[in-house]
């Protein structure tokens, strides 16, 4: 070993980069390897930059992923009794309500239309957060009909949820003696076409995410990201001539907002959930369940079809509600077929809960009578008297 302080002392004027370089060069990792050396140090580098990588994606599955797969695997679709018949002689009819994209429990909006008990009982299907199987609603709700005594059923379909009703109601006519008496409709989109382009592109948006990202169908961190960006007004403040700048304040607020209603909430739709419900919408087979239930089956009178929309289809931002109805008019519509529509004053897209007052006014005026004659037509064969 030479000592240190032998050493002459190297002047900067004999200071090479080159020199360096190949000093550089003559000690890196691999520099032995003559075939394929730079391929192979190539390599060496991505696995060890993979460590790293490998770690946090491990934690992401660990504590984020994992958790929530494991809960939702426990959830399951429930049915809850939300209103008892108005009239004790109505408790033979049933009104099932079904709520749209991102939503989990019908049993907030079900209870905003207390007018629906003027057609017998009201109850409210809660989704099962992993997913949509409307053969076991359907089975949950005849189940839940043959222990109540029910036996005429009413269906109501809020957006997405109308496409599920028109599922779920060609499972009850073709798989139980119930007797069917209308699907309600509200703002439901037919088919995808029905959905507004920025919607729809959302929605696609989400489809192709959830089919690229491994977890993203459970992930409580990427649900907070997306749900924060989609708040972004709240928090981004624009400026005329500079990029727009970030409130801390109201950014926090956004992000508390979603923790407390979108992550840690149970009432909350799931990544998957949301998924499916898009899904419905994407492979609707609403057209094959109107056909299904145009056919008649024995005695039992043919379901009506009640749409419920905006006065003016402009009003929708999210479904092209005149799209709707020409093509449920096409179908059911006409001198003898079964479709009532309903134009309400005020309202938006699918927003009983917001508007009441407005709907519960169009539910009595309306969609009772209508649905009140359908179930005298349904009596009479056993009564003389009707109803």
């Amino acid at each position: 070993m030479v000592d240190e302080l032998s050493l002459a002392p190297c002047p900067v004027t004999d200071w090479s980069n080159e020199r360096r370089k190949s000093c550089l060069r003559s000690t890196r990792l691999g520099h032995r390897w003559q075939r394929f050396g730079r391929l192979r140090r190539l390599l060496v580098r991505l696995a060890l930059l993979m460590v790293p990588v490998s770690i946090l994606c491990g934690q992401y599955w660990i504590h984020d992923v994992a958790p929530e797969r494991a809960r939702l695997a426990h959830t399951t679709p429930h049915l809850h009794s939300i209103f008892d018949a108005a009239d004790p002689a109505d408790r033979a009819t049933a009104v099932v309500d079904l709520v749209g994209l991102g939503n989990l429990d019908a049993t907030d909006t079900a209870l905003a239309l207390p007018a629906l008990a003027e057609l017998g009982q009201v109850w409210a299907v809660q989704y099962d957060n992993a997913g949509i199987d409307t053969a076991v609603i359907s089975r949950m709700i005849i189940d839940h009909a043959e222990q109540a005594g029910v036996e005429r059923i009413v269906l109501a379909g809020h957006s997405m949820g109308g496409i599920l009703a028109l599922e779920v109601a060609e499972h009850v006519v073709t798989d139980s003696d119930l007797n069917l008496l209308a699907v309600l409709l509200d703002c439901t989109p037919i088919d995808l076409h029905a959905v507004r382009a920025d919607e729809r592109d959302t929605g696609e948006d989400l489809l192709r995410w959830m089919g690229w990202l491994p977890g993203a169908r459970e992930s409580r961190t990427l649900r907070l990201v997306v749900e924060t960006a989609a708040r972004n007004d709240r928090y981004l403040v624009a400026h005329r001539n500079r990029l727009p700048t970030v409130d801390p304040g109201a950014l926090a607020e956004a992000v508390t907002e979603v923790l407390r209603d979108k992550i840690f909430s149970t009432d909350a739709a799931s990544n998957g959930l949301i998924e499916a419900q898009f899904q419905s919408i994407v492979a609707s087979g609403a057209l094959d369940d109107l056909r299904a239930l145009a056919v008649r089956r024995g005695d039992r009178p043919r379901p009506a079809v009640v749409f419920l929309r905006p006065r003016y289809g402009t009003d929708d931002e999210v479904v092209d509600v005149d799209y709707t109805q020409k093509v449920l008019f096409d179908r059911v519509g006409g001198p003898q077929g079964s479709l009532r529509v309903v134009r309400l004053d005020g309202t938006g897209h699918a927003n009983p809960i917001q508007q009441p007052q407005a709907y519960n006014a169009a539910v009595q005026a309306k969609v009772v009578p209508f649905v009140d004659r359908l179930t005298a037509q349904d009596l009479r064969p056993v009564s003389a008297g009707g109803r």
